[in-house]
């Protein structure tokens, strides 16, 4: 059955396009060979990806790398011992300290970072309901007495900062209020489905133990940066540099992951279970090899700029919904909105699920996703649900929480070194946390392109839980026609006032 639909990702979207399927109708049958399909697909040879993008991330960690043990090694036990503050004799100095003066304080924030995170994915396994609700709440709470406590601190920049990021995250809540039950019906779902699967959990404990790694040697050098006679700007701007190098290599780990959790999971759903005789040989251990050969390329690639437009995605979307009559702030707002839609089509996280099953390169995985959403209107349901921001509400508490921490330690010995110390320490905590966290969305991603894919999928593996999916569609749906019909109706009235006037 066919039926027109608003093309646009917002509830309020008034655009209209030709939609070829409806809630209840599969897109590929299952009893068409889709399973043999996606076996074949996913056992075959794979050509590399993105081969440029691997090479600059590569280049990248070991430019990076090289940095961070020549500067930490200059301040490790003594003071200025490769001769390079002659290099920096032009900046205004400080009195300088010692590596290990600040690399044990990072060690407790990297662990601080890893038992939260440990802790929220085993919350939600046994409290997913609680959980959500505290990553939600909690988080707009935990902000609102950050700005409080810098105020009194007399850190009016921070305090500023925190109290708007706790009013921009209270009217985005407001703004999904009605949106959350959905939401959490979403990760229920998805948290039943990875922990009935051991091996992910165990590929999520090896990479953050790879995590933690890399995090001692960058916290090695952050720490003989923080140590250095440099000035106080000389110093910002190495650990701004060292945290644009720590965000993508951390970005990237957590979308590896992603690759090898949506792939185990897609191929669980397509063949019906984990011991389904279809099922390939060793699929975690092919996902695997993937991931970090021929498809780390489209990894590293994607992993610049998906986080950033999906965040600003959600941004404007809540914005969107709720500006009302002011055409003037909504033109602008629109114009933001699609051009953000336009890259949404090309950097998405439902790209990673392509990549893993399909093996193609990252921009056609994220078009060829973005297509299969659109032409069965499953895209309306991703609109909906909140899944992704609630559990990024997460990870930046585990952040914040991780960057309180090390605020704390720090100031009991460098009181001049605290946000320094604080800030860098909540990206590792972030990171950290994140990497808990995406072994939960990577099964909700695969969820929703099985679902496009075949909704008997989702049907074969929890009934119940196909019908709410395609009764929300079916609501979604019909929502963005009656928006769309007000929209046409709405504009009518101008267009026979001009015909008057001509006559």
């Amino acid at each position: 059955m066919n039926q027109s639909i608003p093309s646009s990702s917002d509830d309020d979207s008034g655009n209209m396009t030709t939609a070829p399927q409806s809630a209840g109708h599969s897109h590929i049958s299952a009893d068409s060979g889709n399973s043999a399909l996606v076996g074949n697909s996913f056992g075959e040879s794979r050509h590399w990806h993105d081969v440029f993008w691997l090479g600059i991330f590569l280049l990248h960690l070991i430019i990076i790398g090289l940095a961070l043990g020549l500067l930490g090694l200059n301040r490790f036990r003594k003071k200025d011992r490769l001769n390079i503050d002659q290099y920096t004799n032009r900046i205004i100095g400080t009195e300088a300290d010692l590596t290990e003066d600040y690399w044990p304080l990072y060690a407790i924030a990297a662990a601080v970072g890893t038992v939260l995170g440990w802790a929220w994915l085993l919350l939600l396994g046994s409290r997913a309901n609680q959980m959500m609700k505290i990553f939600v709440h909690l988080l707009t709470t935990y902000l609102a007495v950050l700005s409080v406590l810098c105020f009194w601190d007399k850190l009016v920049f921070w305090g500023v900062a925190f109290a708007v990021g706790s009013g921009l995250q209270f009217l985005y809540i407001i703004s999904v209020i009605d949106r959350l039950p959905f939401t959490m019906l979403v990760l229920q779902r998805a948290v039943k489905m990875v922990w009935k699967l051991s091996d992910v959990m165990r590929i999520a404990c090896a990479f953050m133990i790879i995590m933690c790694l890399w995090l001692a040697l960058w916290s090695f050098g952050a720490s003989g940066v923080v140590a250095s006679s440099i000035g106080d700007s000389g110093r910002w701007w190495l650990l701004v540099v060292f945290s644009v190098s720590l965000f993508w290599t951390g970005a990237v780990l957590c979308n590896t992951v992603h690759v090898i959790v949506s792939g185990m999971v897609f191929l669980v759903l397509i063949h019906g279970g984990r011991e389904a005789a279809s099922m390939p040989h060793n699929p975690l251990l092919q996902s695997l090899r993937y991931a970090v050969t021929t498809s780390f390329g489209s990894i590293c690639y994607g992993s610049l700029f998906t986080a950033a437009i999906r965040t600003l995605r959600w941004e404007i979307r809540g914005f969107r919904s709720k500006i009302g009559n002011n055409e003037c702030l909504l033109c602008c707002v629109d114009f933001l909105f699609h051009l953000v839609e336009t890259l949404v089509r090309f950097f998405n996280k439902y790209a990673y699920v392509q990549i893993a099953v399909y093996g193609k390169s990252f921009n056609h995985s994220a078009r060829d996703a973005w297509e299969l959403f659109q032409s069965t209107g499953v895209e309306a349901l991703i609109a909906y649900d909140c899944s992704g921001a609630v559990l990024l509400m997460g990870t930046l508490l585990g952040g914040l929480i991780t960057g309180t921490c090390a605020v704390i330690m720090t100031r009991i010995k460098h009181s001049d070194r605290v946000i320094m110390m604080g800030t860098t320490a909540v990206l590792m905590g972030m990171i950290l946390v994140g990497l808990a966290m995406v072994v939960v969305e990577s099964a909700v991603t695969s969820i929703y392109l099985c679902y496009a894919e075949d909704p008997l999928l989702i049907h074969r593996w929890d009934p119940e839980f196909f019908d709410q999916m395609s009764e929300m569609l079916h609501e979604r749906l019909q929502h963005r026609s009656s928006r769309g019909m007000q929209v046409l109706n709405h504009n009518r009235p101008g267009d026979r006032i001009q015909e008057t006037v001509s006559i």
